[in-house]
């Protein structure tokens, strides 16, 4: 019997689970490096964890692991139910409330190493965590891609620690949870449609998050989005990379000046707190913040005999 170790959260609605023990040994290096290895080698155990019949599509992992940097209170992967990700705002949203749930952490700013860089985040005492994201950017505007016959979308590509493709369009369907299905349908489209056209991230990664932005139903927002994940999911937060390459697309065009703060509002209605900062560089520096909390305290058990011990596999 294999006992793995977890902290389950959720940060404005979107689940987390932190694993504490029991995990596979990667070895030394960066966590980037970490992060290679954990991926290639170790796709059963990250299944076991966030799959079903221990997990679901929504939730995202987080693996606790040593700081190359000694600057660092902690290192850590994210990851989901189809591969690793390069950082994840509203995980690292519940990564700091669960730190500071089993004391490691007073409030204050703490440093982590993710593998897209040093991301920093401020624990405050009313609970609110602001993260201090990696730098954001956009860097292609208004790219068109065809869907099908007289269908076609327009969006931009931008970096917010994963890559978007983020557009308007939703192809006249509003952003409220009784068309989830009709716009789960469209963002796959896309991404489909993005890979076969060859349209990828600046480094050549693929675009694997698409969000769609709308008017906000809530007065203290800016906007509304939906965002589909690499799983198939949509995200029940507002998605913190997602904010953030938005937060890029804005700068740009000019329309949120640097300090100024927003809301951004989730597909279910939670809210985060966005504004940024510039780089020596002139980069967008975005900020993000948002509540989590802890919703349980786990001990997931892995019997050798179990068929799905590994997952069920997708």
């Amino acid at each position: 019997m294999r006992r793995i170790h977890a902290i389950d959260s959720h940060s404005e609605g979107e689940p987390t689970r932190v694993i504490l023990n029991g995990g596979p040994d990667l070895g030394q290096g960066s966590v980037r490096e970490l992060s290679e290895r954990f991926a290639r080698d170790h796709g059963d155990f990250r299944r076991a964890t966030v799959d079903e019949p221990r997990g679901s599509e929504v939730l995202v992992g987080a693996l606790l692991v040593p700081p190359r940097a000694a600057d660092c209170a902690a290192g850590v992967i994210f990851f989901n139910t189809v591969g690793t990700l390069g950082m994840c705002g509203h995980g690292m949203m519940g990564l700091a409330r669960t730190l500071a749930h089993l004391g490691r952490i007073q409030c204050g700013t703490h440093r982590i190493e993710t593998p897209v860089g040093v991301v920093a985040f401020t624990l405050s005492d009313d609970g609110s965590i602001a993260v201090a994201n990696v730098a954001s950017r956009r860097t292609t505007k208004d790219v068109r891609v065809e869907l099908q016959a007289n269908d076609a979308v327009c969006g931009d590509v931008a970096w917010g620690g994963n890559w978007f493709f983020i557009t308007a369009d939703t192809g006249q369907h509003p952003l409220d949870r009784a068309h989830a299905d009709r716009l789960t349908s469209r963002a796959w489209l896309i991404r489909r449609e993005l890979a076969r056209a060859g349209i990828t991230g600046d480094d050549g990664s693929p675009i694997d998050h698409i969000e769609f932005t709308g008017p906000s139903q809530r007065s203290d927002c800016a906007w509304r989005s939906f965002v589909l994940c690499p799983g198939g999911a949509y995200d029940r937060s507002p998605c913190g990379t997602g904010t953030s390459a938005k937060l890029a697309c804005l700068a740009a065009d000019g329309k949120v000046a640097a300090g100024v703060r927003v809301g951004a509002e989730s597909f279910v209605g939670t809210r985060f707190e966005a504004w940024y900062q510039r780089g020596a560089d002139g980069a967008v520096l975005p900020t993000v913040a948002g509540r989590a909390w802890i919703t349980a305290e786990v001990c997931l058990l892995l019997e050798a005999s179990d068929p799905c011990a590994a997952g069920i596999p997708r």
